[in-house]
């Protein structure tokens, strides 16, 4: 699989892209699967509003590929 997250990407698009996906997401408390925003919020944007380093969850979310 050669996919790669970047953190102009919204919520929902990478949670369709591989089930563990969820799970990196609770690690960072990102309760992204019943939120509303993750439809439109990048993950630059939903990380900045939980003071989280988005290019360090995207690493961690890349691992799974």
């Amino acid at each position: 699989m050669s996919e790669k997250i970047t953190k102009d990407m919204t919520f929902a698009q990478v949670m369709r892209m591989h089930p563990d996906v969820v799970k990196v997401l609770a690690k960072y408390n990102l309760g992204c699967v019943g939120c509303m925003g993750a439809q439109a919020e990048s993950l630059a944007q939903g990380c900045g509003a939980h003071g989280l380093n988005a290019d360090e969850v995207v690493k961690d979310l890349n691992a799974l590929f």
